[in-house]
């Protein structure tokens, strides 16, 4: 076996999703009501909370959540999406929850009774979490929300919505509170992208939930949206390798069956060079995602640095190779439906959410620039 930075729990995992996931082929329309059920019934939502909650292990495992994505990542983006977004949503719950929201909800993220959405995007706040203008006052003893959310994945299948918003001035105004999907002054649009993801609009008006939904200390929204990217964000680069795993065994395949010039398609260098780059940037981009899950699960508090690398450079390169890949294709991977057209579709958000590149590249930078 080569050497990795995953444990031999780690590698037994990956065998054990992969086998799992196999059900997990593309299929079914992204609208598909019972998408969110499916991945449920695949039965390790338990990986995304501790094992006081219902949990699989003591504690949440950065390596094992990039373990799964890799191979849910592998089979199915939408599938992906609704588990990243699970574990995504109900974070903060598990970060700053008061006692009774972590006994009530957490178990019900493990068992998937309850599904989670993430609402920090809106219509002119995006990589600029600072500028966000949904409001919460206090009115009673609850609060009332107003304003829009955007890009926000599992809306219209979310049981609850961790929702961000300002109560106050400057980056300590913001909070977090519990949404549930049938709030009364709550509602969502459906909205369609580039690829399949099940993703919409949210509005809030005069939106009313009780003293209870707000998550941690009122002023603490920014700190907890960011140390939740903070876990989170290596795995987006474990989705992007997944993709572009899938890309390049794609591209081999057809390389091999593929016949020009009377010849497998794979004996052609300049193919053969489309293949080498493309795994050379495979490997690379997996040891610097699980470098970053393993440097979180050794204990260090933050990992901004480490993930930021692991995201820009796992997510980049997986553009570069299904790219690469496609093109091995010819006029065949631009044939609607086709896994490698799929994928090309699928890859290109990955460079945006959970902060854009160029984002991760600042992050880097002033991390440098600091030391």
């Amino acid at each position: 076996m080569k050497p990795s930075l995953l444990t031999e729990a780690h590698h037994a995992l990956a065998l054990e999703a992969r086998a799992a996931f196999e059900k997990m082929e593309p299929g079914a329309p992204i609208d598909d009501p019972t998408l969110a059920c499916k991945v449920a019934g695949l039965g390790y939502y338990p990986y995304l909370v501790p094992a006081q909650f219902g949990g699989k292990l003591p504690n949440v495992d950065v390596r094992s959540l990039c373990v799964l994505r890799e191979e849910l990542a592998y089979r199915n983006a939408a599938a992906d999406s609704v588990f990243a977004v699970q574990g995504l949503g109900s974070h903060p719950v598990l970060l700053a929850g008061s006692a009774e929201q972590k006994a009530l909800l957490l178990p019900k993220v493990a068992d998937g009774s309850a599904l989670f959405a993430f609402a920090l995007t809106e219509p002119e706040a995006g990589s600029d979490v600072a500028a966000i203008s949904t409001t919460a006052r206090q009115e009673g003893t609850g609060w009332v929300l107003d304003g829009r959310k955007r890009f926000i994945s599992n809306a219209g299948v979310a049981t609850h919505y961790t929702v961000f918003a300002r109560t106050g001035e400057g980056p300590r105004g913001l909070s977090a509170f519990l949404v549930p999907a049938k709030a009364p002054g709550f509602s969502f649009t459906k909205m369609e992208l580039l690829g399949d993801h099940p993703i919409g609009e949210l509005a809030f008006s005069g939106c009313r939930v009780g003293p209870e939904a707000c998550v941690g200390e009122p002023g603490s929204g920014m700190k907890l949206a960011l140390s939740t990217l903070d876990v989170f964000r290596s795995t987006v680069g474990a989705a992007a390798v997944g993709m572009a795993r899938r890309a390049l065994d794609e591209a081999i395949g057809y390389a091999k069956s593929r016949r020009q010039f009377g010849a497998p398609l794979c004996e052609l260098p300049a193919v053969q060079a489309l293949l080498a780059d493309s795994a050379v940037e495979l490997e690379a981009s997996r040891l610097l995602v699980h470098l970053a899950a393993a440097t979180k699960d050794g204990g260090q508090a933050r990992v901004t640095y480490e993930a930021a690398v692991g995201k820009l450079f796992a997510t980049e390169a997986a553009q570069r190779i299904v790219d690469r890949c496609l093109q091995i294709h010819g006029g065949n991977g631009v044939v609607k439906g086709a896994p490698i057209e799929r994928l090309y579709r699928d890859v290109r958000a990955l460079r945006i959410y959970e902060g854009a590149s160029e984002v991760q590249r600042l992050v880097i930078a002033r991390h440098l620039l600091q030391g």
